[in-house]
């Protein structure tokens, strides 16, 4: 006779991960209701910080991130920039994430929509880096990010006032990392490649009716939207962005995506002229 199984003990439930003990440090974080942005508070909630995210409407986030505040800020606008700013109070870490992707042959694209490229992932990024820096200062200590675009390094046809823009918050960056150094604070570049957010769906673009210039436009823009679509996840530009936060002395440019490590050996060996080939080619374009 077959002796009767004995019963499988009861499984224990795994321990609960403690929580993180709070850091005493707030950070803000500029378009946090989806893709990078969101990626980025939900990482530094995790690693302990009290997170204030923007949206133009807080009211209309889809997802609310646990732990996350939300505050009203459009970019486009000075009394929404200050308001926002004032709400917020001391802030210790701030990052430039929100913006405006774009695209259109040079010659076509109206001067309203290159005005405003600029105002949202420029203008709008300095202003509120003005209105926290008194306060990093006065602390002594601070860490601003400006989440900028490998497209700023590596320039690509069709997508010139973008390139611009991220290449403009980039220079306002590198430059003024010198200035506050001194006082503790921290001004630093994170350049990503291929994102998959879906930023494809959101981005503007404009081409004249008839337009010479269409069908290098719709080969780049279709190639773009593949890369992205296989591009790295948000929460690994996330990672890059704590990585940053969370540096003793945070470098001038961190890159993530497109295999970054090796495309920027290759443009430091490579002739200018070559790299942008090498840009092109990856877009279809020649």
């Amino acid at each position: 006779m077959t002796p009767p199984t004995p019963p499988t003990p009861p499984t224990e439930p795994p321990a609960p991960t403690p929580p993180v003990p709070p850091t005493g440090r707030t950070a803000l974080v500029t378009g946090a209701s989806s893709g990078i942005g969101a990626a980025v508070a939900a990482a530094l909630v995790a690693r302990g910080h009290r997170v204030l995210g923007t949206s133009r409407d807080p009211a209309a986030v889809a997802e609310p991130l646990p732990g996350v505040e939300y505050l009203p800020l459009d970019l486009a606008d000075e009394s929404s920039l200050v308001s926002c700013a004032a709400a917020a109070g001391p802030v210790d870490i701030l990052v430039n994430n929100a913006g405006e992707s774009q695209s259109g042959p040079l010659e076509e694209l109206p001067m309203e929509l290159v005005r405003r490229v600029f105002q949202l992932n420029v203008f709008g990024a300095v202003r509120l880096t003005q209105l926290v820096l008194p306060g990093m200062r006065e602390r002594r200590y601070g860490r601003v990010v400006m989440v900028g675009s490998m497209l700023a390094s590596f320039p690509l046809a069709y997508r010139s006032s973008y390139v611009a823009s991220k290449a403009a918050l980039r220079g306002f960056a590198s430059a003024a990392r010198r200035e506050v150094a001194g006082f503790g604070v921290a001004v630093t570049t994170v350049e990503p490649g291929a994102v998959n957010t879906g930023i494809s769906e959101r981005r503007t673009g404009h081409l004249a009716p008839g337009s010479p210039y269409a069908d290098g436009y719709r080969t780049m823009l279709a190639a773009l939207n593949a890369n992205e679509r296989g591009g790295v996840p948000a929460e690994r530009v996330a990672a890059t962005v704590v990585r940053a936060v969370e540096a003793s002395r945070p470098k001038q440019l961190y890159a993530v995506g497109s295999n970054a490590p090796l495309a920027f050996a290759l443009r430091r060996l490579l002739p200018r002229s070559a790299a942008e080939l090498m840009v092109s080619r990856r877009h279809g374009l020649r």
